[in-house]
């Protein structure tokens, strides 16, 4: 799912900042927030797995995930999309 959500912010001519700005409104608003609580609840269940860190709270790493991945709107290529994509899932592991 991050890995989807960082190919779409590259592939967009104009960024995920400055379409917030260019299309404010409560709508936009809306959908930053479902797809927020969409990947908490991920994180959520990734935690109860084990697959996910649970010393951070759920929310505090959707909100990582989601700054961190806006990155891809200005990276040159796909393949450098995905190289942000593994450092990001890194930052979710467990710690040791």
């Amino acid at each position: 799912m991050l890995a989807a959500y960082a190919l779409m912010t590259y592939e967009r001519p104009h960024g995920t900042e400055l379409a917030a700005l260019v299309h404010r409104g409560e709508h936009i608003a809306r959908a930053q927030q479902q797809l927020s609580d969409f990947i908490r609840d991920l994180l959520t269940e990734g935690a109860e797995t084990g697959d996910v860190r649970d010393d951070v709270a759920p929310d505090e790493l959707a909100s990582y995930c989601l700054h961190a991945l806006a990155a891809a709107s200005s990276l040159p290529s796909k393949a450098a999309v995905r190289r942000l994509v593994m450092v990001t899932l890194a930052g979710l592991r467990p710690p040791r």
